[in-house]
């Protein structure tokens, strides 16, 4: 039975989870990259002159039964993996690294693309079809068509190898996490940590028939951890065991794979004629440049270190009165934050937590949404999922017609790596008349219900939630012809500006009314706790900022360059973190081994984008402000502009179209107190 590779037959189009074995997927890769190679071939051997639609459009089309599959087999190596799983993804890697390739260096296919290209002028194309056969035509000119043969072979080696390597880069994070575990027999080691922590330690150990309690290093585990454990010398374990993923010297090592991943993309930018992967990454982005990179984080630097300096000398002021610590070490850093913060502000975050249970957070996620651009959200039974904790959506619009498929799947557990992000099972486009709705999923790793309470999450876990179906819209709202310019396919700096714009709501009484109702009272969140979640919004928002730019610096150090000559991880750290270091090092941790971000995920020389796009963020939101946070018009705007067009035209010119001038990073640093 072909479950993956002929069409699904069910409910909306969605993914038949329960039918797929792990044994299915190899022979769907082969299968998926025959009928995508049938398409191209038939597009070589069309012996009609190349025209925008018998090659752009059919490019753009072909593949769609390997796209499908890719997304659903990788998807779930994201989030409900096993060794199965990841042997299959080390086969697999290879051969579509090969395959994109053979596409990418096809002579003859590159030939048929040049022609239309050259005669762009002439082919009277809407926005969308230029952007198209500008960004096809990119595809094969920056990857290699234009190399020597003996170039391109070099070049297949080097991307067959670096697919192989990230993934296990991947693999090796995700074993380090679950493999450190700390177990606690004494009641007197939990004090300062909060009763749902707690819980949740006691039913892990239960889990495993121990005694006591066990914490681990997945975030509703560790963050809660090192934010309230009155032990210093446990939150130090917990920390260094968290800061040393991947730099152990053990079989999960990771630090030739980092140096291996750098060189790799360093040589590959070379082949192409660029003079580092950055160059080669931000010729595709707003920034266009390292050195654009460079000043715009430097600027913030500036503006963000005094301010950072003096919350860093308050904070150490306060532990050394608090408790007569002469040194404040990174293991202390988010416990004595959070008392400073509940001594400025009288807030605590273990107060807020009963007025944000998950539930009633995501309906408030789906009601905002309901307001801005008219979409409902109703939660439905008969669509298959790949693991019980998942929750299904069917999306409606105002004329009750379906926008998208939404799964949610927010809890840690075996096989699931940690963090949040979104995704998707089916990308929008138009053919045949018909507009193919998307099919888009957010991952997260929120607190369980335990036996006695529901899933509550602290403001930073619904910030989470809110930023990350904010890039849930951005694709579920997508309404583009071409599937390869859908929804959140988009400048990388650019990409985050939905989800970022999403997290200003959770600041906002007349939002927070809707969904931050107590869980046992059901009585709406009290003004004077949300007035202090506004005040608090700033609070070492200099330190933030360091930090941020910091990960972004590192990003640029292992990509702006030649890694060649790096040696030691620790030492080169050391050397970019200078202008942003406030704590003393620690010498058994690095970043660089478990930054998955850069290293597996799509960010290479792209971390800054967080911070760039919060410039276009706050500039966006003050335009609802100006208006009303729930003003239909600038909310149009925002949809038909941003939402709806993902990569159709160039980001400056649609963010422009929408706000009516280019972004300014005054708002940013208004909103940040840095002004």
């Amino acid at each position: 039975m072909k479950i993956l590779t002929t069409k699904f037959n069910t409910k909306y189009d969605t993914a038949p989870f329960s039918k797929i074995k792990n044994e299915d997927f190899l022979p769907a890769f082969i299968e998926g990259i025959a009928l995508a190679q049938a398409e191209i071939d038939a597009i070589v051997k069309n012996e009609e002159t190349p025209t925008f639609t018998n090659t752009i459009e059919a490019l753009d089309f072909s593949g769609y039964t390997l796209d499908r599959l890719s997304s659903i087999f990788f998807n779930l190596n994201s989030a409900e993996t096993n060794d199965e799983i990841q042997k299959i993804a080390q086969e697999v890697s290879p051969l579509l690294s090969d395959f994109g390739n053979d596409i990418r260096l096809n002579a003859e296919l590159f030939a048929k693309v040049k022609a239309v290209h050259e005669q762009k002028a002439t082919l009277n194309l809407n926005p969308e079809q230029t952007t198209l056969l500008d960004e096809k035509y990119k595809s094969f000119s920056r990857n290699g068509a234009n190399l020597t043969e003996d170039k391109k072979i070099k070049l297949r080696e080097i991307d067959k190898e670096l697919s192989k390597v990230s993934l296990q880069f991947g693999e090796n994070v995700l074993a380090e996490t679950q493999a450190f575990q700390m177990h606690l027999t004494d009641e007197k080691d939990l004090s300062g940590l909060p009763e749902g922590t707690i819980e949740a330690a006691r039913s892990l150990a239960k889990s495993q028939e121990k005694e006591g309690w066990i914490f681990t290093l997945d975030y509703p585990s560790y963050v809660p951890f090192v934010t309230y454990s009155d032990n210093r010398e446990l939150r130090k374990k917990m920390a260094i065991a968290f800061g040393a993923k991947g730099f152990q010297n053990n079989e999960l090592d990771n630090q030739q794979n980092v140096f291996k991943i750098a060189k790799l993309r360093f040589d590959r930018a070379q082949l192409l004629g660029y003079a580092t992967h950055a160059h080669f990454v931000l010729e595709e982005r707003m920034a266009e440049s390292p050195e654009k990179v460079k000043k715009f984080s430097l600027d913030l630097l500036e503006k963000a270190k005094p301010a950072a300096l003096k919350e860093f000398a308050d904070l150490t002021a306060f532990a050394k009165k608090r408790d007569g610590l002469e040194k404040l070490e990174k293991w202390d850093g988010a416990y004595y934050s959070e008392k400073l913060k509940q001594e400025l502000f009288s807030l605590d975050d273990e107060k807020l937590k009963p007025y944000f249970q998950l539930e009633k957070v995501l309906n408030g996620a789906f009601t905002i949404a309901g307001k801005l651009y008219g979409l409902t959200f109703t939660e439905v039974f008969d669509i298959d999922k790949y693991h019980e904790e998942v929750t299904t959506y069917e999306v409606t619009d105002e004329k009750s017609e379906l926008v998208a498929i939404f799964y949610a799947d927010f809890f840690p557990r075996k096989g699931k790596r940690n963090g949040a992000w979104m995704t998707s099972y089916k990308s929008q486009f138009v053919k045949n008349g018909i507009n193919e709705r998307p099919h888009i999923s957010n991952v997260c790793n929120f607190t369980k219900p335990t036996e006695t309470k529901p899933s509550l999450l602290t403001f930073n876990e619904v910030l989470t939630l809110f930023h990350e179906f904010g890039h849930g819209l951005h694709g579920m709202l997508a309404n583009t012809i071409y599937p390869s310019l859908s929804g959140t396919s988009v400048y990388w700096d650019f990409v985050e500006l939905p989800s970022q714009v999403m997290e200003n709501w959770c600041y906002e009484p007349e939002a927070l009314a809707l969904f931050a109702t107590h869980y046992q009272t059901g009585e709406i969140i009290p003004i004077e706790l949300v007035q202090k979640i506004k005040e608090s919004s700033n609070f070492q928002e200099g330190m933030a900022t360091m930090r941020q730019l910091s990960f972004g610096l590192l990003d640029m150090g292992w990509h702006g360059q030649d890694p060649s000559a790096i040696t030691d991880i620790k030492a080169f750290e050391t050397k970019q973190f200078a202008d942003t270091k406030l704590y003393p090092e620690v010498k058994e941790n690095v970043m660089s081994t478990s930054f998955s971000h850069i290293f597996q995920g799509g960010y290479s020389a792209g971390y800054y984008s967080y911070k760039w796009a919060e410039v276009l963020d706050a500039d966006a939101f003050e335009f609802f402000q100006e208006k009303g946070i729930f003003n239909k018009e600038v909310a149009d705007k925002f949809k038909d502009n941003i939402l709806s067009k993902g990569g159709t035209e160039h980001p400056m010119i649609l963010y422009k179209r929408f706000r009516g001038h280019e972004p300014s990073p005054d708002a940013l640093l208004k909103r940040a107190g840095l002004l």
